[in-house]
């Protein structure tokens, strides 16, 4: 009928100014807001660079150019670069199979997919210790065999998979079954393979998922310290990631080295966190 409007619940809302919150009440929670991420997240990340810096550029550098540190630095590259691709494999194929099949165990896989972020990282490296230690389950084999994983690259990879893994499923899980499969059922009605389907329509589909689930993977196995300090054997220039060669330079008292390779990570940290940002924009708009 003419002149006649639906009824929107957010026009009702602008017609009732009453109902909104005082605006003291808006400042104290914005401000206490801020104050928080000021006090816990902006200072210490400031302080960082800030004592990285304090003796110089020279000392900076040179903390940075020092062989433990370049070993560290490649080290924490070569676990992500091998977890991140492997996590995206696993990611995808668990996304799949709970979004798109009901089988029994469905939610045991989903329970399972979530261990990770119930267990502590130093008991996940207690775990990988008691299977392929020397003296664990698989010891005596892997000694039999001269293969060795705990206190060597392979330890680190296995254990920070398992402290990682949840990441790129748990974020495409839920876009996935937003999306549902109606796309994919009329690729397949018109004639497309399984793999044609999945490049050109599912994959397109959720990328801005994938994506941001690679990011938070990514920056989580750059960054795990419990774990693979369990699994490492703390070997100077073998086996330290960039937090074990931290702890390391602060526990020798090594501050000014300390800071500077502390300020690398928290870069890469700074790098992730823009990614993750563009990210969020692209999957609000």
């Amino acid at each position: 009928m003419a002149g006649v409007t639906a009824y929107s619940p957010s026009a009702d809302i602008e017609l009732r100014p009453a109902q909104r919150e005082p605006w003291w009440v808006r400042f104290l929670l914005i401000g206490g807001a801020l104050l928080v991420l000021t006090v816990l997240l902006l200072l210490p990340l400031l302080t960082v660079f800030a004592e990285a810096l304090r003796r110089g550029w020279e000392i900076y550098v040179a903390a940075l150019s020092e062989p433990d540190a370049k070993s560290a630095l490649k080290l924490t590259i070569t676990v992500a670069a091998i977890v991140v691709p492997l996590n995206v494999i696993f990611g995808l194929a668990a996304a799949w199979l709970v979004t798109r099949f009901n089988f029994r165990g469905k939610s045991l896989l989903v329970t399972l997919i979530d261990l990770p972020f119930a267990v502590s990282p130093v008991v996940a490296g207690l775990i990988y210790v008691l299977l392929f230690g020397a003296h664990g389950w698989f010891g005596p084999w892997l000694q039999a065999h001269d293969i060795k994983i705990i206190f060597a690259t392979p330890g680190l990879i296995l254990a920070t998979i398992f402290i990682t893994f949840p990441f790129v499923a748990r974020e495409l899980i839920p876009v996935m079954q937003s999306q549902g499969s109606d796309a994919e059922h009329a690729a397949l009605t018109l004639g497309a393979s399984g793999w044609q389907t999945f490049w050109r329509v599912t994959l397109p589909n959720v990328k801005w998922g994938l994506f941001y689930g690679i990011i938070l993977c990514n920056a989580r196995a750059m960054g795990e310290f419990g774990a693979v300090s369990v699994v490492s054997g703390h070997l100077r220039g073998v086996t330290n990631t960039l937090p074990l060669h931290i702890e390391i330079l602060y526990n020798e008292y090594q501050f000014a080295a300390s800071f500077a390779v502390a300020s690398l990570l928290a870069l890469l940290a700074l790098v992730t966190l823009i990614a993750k940002s563009f990210l969020e924009n692209r999957l609000e708009s």
